[in-house]
């Protein structure tokens, strides 16, 4: 019979997810806080249970089925997530879940959401939490508990993946008022759904939390808000580890990534795509389009972090395993709602020489991608803007402008609501002269942005 001389974080969890048990039902299995089971999960060998903790998991295990047991040893053997659970990854997960904390000044867990909302949203209230549908956002996204605002009937866990993938859809698409309006009904919906779900239904919702807390974390991070992106991202983390499913750990890995970087913790940006990256090709063995995909774009969000980190070697070895990565995808498409594909790796390599300064490499680069093989809004946007802030910094400043009134007819919200395109803007006007500042004054006044 499987026994355990100590239990720490990951046995717990593990013996958790052996019997198909949520947090909730597991703490109230145990007789424990809810917060405590939360921290066993997330900080894994880290925490080291008390004596009556022990005990009691003692008397579970022993009072297990065989079945249980047996599923009890495999995760185990490979780690509460799969081989992504795997020491290099743990320890870059647990060093991004001290980051959150530290941001937030406190602990995992619904008394640390409360700290953090009255920390962040009180640091953040002059930018973009001072946006109404923002403010919504964020009061919804660390309220006490989201059920104040839940659905009386919980939607089923089909019509939450569909509306979900359709808050994707409007990202991608620049459509960010459409994304902002689904969000605040989203989290509550997905709250109350997973309230009352347990088994396999309990892994397909955490599956789906990972994808929108992913949402989440981007549109914050498009909207200028890093610190309140960082928070959706560790709940991605949580939701993604609390799932064992090594495609979607690796999709949390990649909005945590750009999270810290975001903040400016780009070292352990650099560590946990590296780490996440490995994990997740030794779990898969790449074997699906969306496993490849995610592991590609994982790569490739890492090689930005080490740009920003101004490590060129960390940087193009990435980029190179991206490239290999995205030939053996063999096309541009969208799997697991990354963009990943060739003509990516190529947009990514224009944003990693424009961080290091090198914008004719950039502009070299952007003459390589095919415009017609970028379906996604987003990924057009963000390729012309990266342009634009190429020419910008070669001093070509008329090409800069036609790029960002290209970019606005891809995705006029993308241009209007960036801070990021905003401030190239105002680079655009305070270095251009003569007709060329009068015209990005002109295009600044009609697109609504304030020199």
């Amino acid at each position: 019979m499987a026994t355990v001389t100590t239990w720490t974080g990951w046995e717990a969890t593990a013996l958790r997810k052996a019997l198909r048990m949520s947090v909730t039902d597991f703490a109230e299995h145990l007789g424990a806080a809810r917060r405590t089971v939360a921290k066993w999960s997330s900080r894994g060998r880290d925490v080291q249970l008390r004596a009556e903790m022990q005990a009691a998991l003692d008397t579970v295990l022993a009072r297990a089925s065989v079945e249980v047991r047996e599923r009890f040893e495999d995760l185990r053997a490979v780690g509460t997530g799969g081989a992504l659970a795997a020491s290099p990854y743990a320890q870059a997960v647990s060093g991004a879940g001290q980051v959150v904390d530290t941001c937030g000044h406190g602990d995992l867990g619904q008394d640390g959401d409360l700290q953090r909302r009255e920390f962040l949203l009180g640091a953040t209230v002059s930018g973009a939490a001072a946006i109404p549908s923002v403010a919504r956002l964020l009061d919804v996204l660390l309220s006490a508990g989201h059920h104040a605002i839940t659905p009386a009937v919980p939607r089923s866990v089909r019509h939450l993946g569909s509306d979900i993938a359709a808050a994707k859809c409007d990202y991608q698409a620049c459509r960010y008022d459409s994304v902002l309006d689904r969000l605040v009904t989203l989290l509550p919906a997905l709250a109350a759904a997973k309230s009352q779900a347990s088994g396999d239904e309990q892994v397909r919702l955490d599956r789906l939390g990972t994808d929108l807390y992913h949402v989440v974390g981007s549109v914050l991070l498009k909207l200028g808000d890093p610190a309140m992106a960082l928070v959706a991202a560790e709940r991605s983390t949580r939701c993604g580890l609390d799932s064992a499913d090594p495609v979607a750990i690796g999709i949390s890995s990649r909005i945590m990534t750009h999270s810290l970087m975001s903040n400016g913790h780009v070292h352990q940006a650099v560590r946990l795509a590296q780490a996440g990256a490995e994990a997740l090709g030794q779990a898969t063995r790449l074997a699906s389009p969306g496993s490849v995909a995610v592991y590609g774009a994982l790569l490739l969000r890492g090689a930005i972090a080490a740009a920003r980190a101004e490590d060129r070697v960390a940087a193009a070895t990435m980029l190179d395993e991206a490239a290999r990565a995205a030939t053996r995808l063999g096309h541009d498409g969208n799997d697991r709602w990354t963009g990943f594909g060739p003509n990516n790796v190529l947009q990514h390599r224009v944003n990693v020489a424009l961080a290091f300064g090198d914008a004719g490499t950039a502009i070299a680069f952007a003459r390589q991608v095919r415009m017609d093989k970028i379906a996604l809004a987003e990924r057009k946007a963000a390729l012309l803007t990266d342009v634009a802030r190429a020419y910008t910094q070669w001093g070509r400043h008329g090409q800069g402008l036609s790029a960002l009134r290209s970019a606005y007819g891809v995705a006029p919200e993308e241009i209007r609501s960036r801070p990021a395109v905003h401030r190239l803007v105002a680079d655009l006007a305070a270095l251009s002269r003569g007709h060329v500042r009068a015209n990005v004054a002109d295009f600044a006044n009609t697109v609504g942005i304030h020199l």
